[in-house]
């Protein structure tokens, strides 16, 4: 039954039995609980289970056994804000379910492929072909939110060499949303460096680790591409991998790359204005901190500081080992079409 409106206490949850204690409290202005059921006739036991309850949402107060009614209007605005609160987290709530209906669309489809046994899974070969099948598929449901891992030189050369613009292309013209996992050393190749960063201005985000398990690509929600051999290069086995359409391999690849990706570093001119990187990329060639600082227009101080946060940051325990650990990371790498610091 809707709440009676015509009492502001009633519309905002209170019942007739509290919103008529209230009443009574309001003109007794400050009364024991047997004097309250002196005038309304209630028994005290169940006045005093009520009183509670009126104390508890705050329209009433209770000082030295008795009780005094609070302002009509704070009273309100307690039951308001109480109100309003509920039903924010009501409102969460359903956003929470909202936002899990895909997470069990994925766990139906997942329980009826495994109850079937049949998995959608398509072969294909060749590098134009893997290519194209990304592009086909951000052409028809844009953007494809593209998770791809690439763990040897020979793809990556070939990517870089002949379809690195498509993607670039499609990444900028919003039909690609692409994330990518590298092996840091691959930063040495010719000309990557240049299409990784023509990539990343196109709104790709790229990090590299010290090494990728495998082969991998995740199109969607629907699409996982998997190498002929798991751990293999593409490039070597004449890029024959699978299309596989099933949420839970999806879902399981999607888990691995997450994981990779938070352990993974930025590409290194995402450092390139870090004092630290500036630091470490002069002592790599072999200027000393007092050069350091006089080309960085800092004090010695300040270099020595900045050698022992990138120690800190690169888990390092002299420099050696942290110049090593980030030319491992790719940090001393220069900016893509920069020119190599000059020293003196």
């Amino acid at each position: 039954m809707p709440a009676d409106t015509s009492d502001p206490l009633a519309a905002l949850g209170l019942t007739p039995a509290q919103t008529a204690l209230y009443d009574a409290v309001l003109r007794l202005h400050r009364a024991t609980c047997a004097k309250l059921a002196e005038a309304i006739g209630d028994p005290p036991e169940s006045l005093h289970r009520e009183l509670t309850t009126l104390v508890r949402l705050g329209v009433v107060d209770e000082q030295a056994g008795e009780y005094l009614a609070r302002h009509p209007a704070a009273a309100l605005g307690r039951l308001i804000a109480d109100r309003l609160d509920h039903l924010a987290e009501e409102s969460r709530r359903i956003d929470s379910v909202l936002g899990s209906i895909r997470h069990l669309i994925h766990q139906y489809d997942a329980g009826r492929d495994q109850q079937t046994g049949q998995f959608p899974v398509e072969l294909v070969g060749g590098a134009y072909e893997l290519y194209e099948s990304v592009i086909g598929m951000a052409v028809q449901a844009p953007p494809l939110r593209l998770l791809t891992a690439v763990p040897d030189r020979r793809t990556m050369s070939d990517f870089t060499q002949r379809y690195a613009d498509q993607w670039i292309a499609a990444q900028h013209r919003g039909l690609l949303s692409c994330r990518a996992l590298i092996p840091a050393d691959l930063l040495q190749m010719p000309g990557l460096p240049e299409k990784l960063a023509r990539f990343e201005r196109a709104g790709a985000r790229i990090r590299t680790v010290g090494s990728v398990p495998s082969w991998f690509l995740v199109a969607g929600d629907d699409v996982a591409g998997l190498p002929a051999r798991w751990g293999g290069a593409l490039a070597e086995s004449a890029y024959r991998f699978h299309l596989v359409r099933a949420s839970v391999v999806v879902a399981a690849l999607r888990t691995l790359f997450e994981e990779l990706w938070a352990r993974a570093s930025p590409l290194p001119w995402a450092h390139a204005d870090d004092g630290v990187v500036r630091v470490l990329r002069l002592a790599s060639q072999g200027v000393g901190d007092e050069a350091i600082a006089r080309q960085l227009g800092v004090s010695v101080r300040t270099v020595r500081a900045r050698f022992a946060d990138a120690m800190a940051r690169l888990g390092a325990q002299s420099r050696f080992q942290a110049g090593v650990e980030a030319a491992r990371r790719g940090w001393l790498a220069e900016r893509p079409g920069s020119h190599p610091a000059r020293h003196p």
